[in-house]
């Protein structure tokens, strides 16, 4: 389906504040931002805040206010735990499609295939 001449301005626009704002364009490649949670990470920390839990009912049960805070800074640990991001390139305990390595290379090649699959499209709607 063909983009509205309206669409097409905007896309246009986008496309250059996008070639001209290099730094976000650099952010959004960062390869800290890809990092996915981990499977091994929520088991533990799920275990962790059961821990916490019950170190945090026994101590209220038995009026031992430390016990209770110590109960509840596990469960935090454990939260904390679960929310972190596997930074290996693995995920659930298994290697990443491509591996850590080439990634970047990997990336560029397919941006340039989505630019030039993109300016074959815009040849072809111009030429009709």
């Amino acid at each position: 389906m063909p983009l509205s001449e309206h669409e097409q301005r905007l896309l246009e626009q986008l496309e250059k504040q996008l070639h001209e704002d290099r730094r976000f364009a650099s952010n959004m490649k960062a390869p800290g931002n890809t990092g996915r949670l981990s499977t091994r990470h929520i088991a533990l920390g799920a275990l962790v805040v059961i821990i916490g839990l019950g170190a945090l009912i026994f101590g209220i049960s038995q009026q031992l206010v430390i016990i209770g805070v110590i109960g509840f800074i596990v469960m935090f640990a454990g939260v904390a735990l679960a929310l972190t991001k596997s930074s290996t390139g693995k995920i659930g305990g298994t290697s990443a499609p491509g591996g850590a390595k080439g990634t970047g290379r990997g990336n560029s090649q397919f941006m340039t295939g989505l630019e030039e699959k993109w300016n074959q499209r815009k040849r072809d709607q111009n030429g009709h």
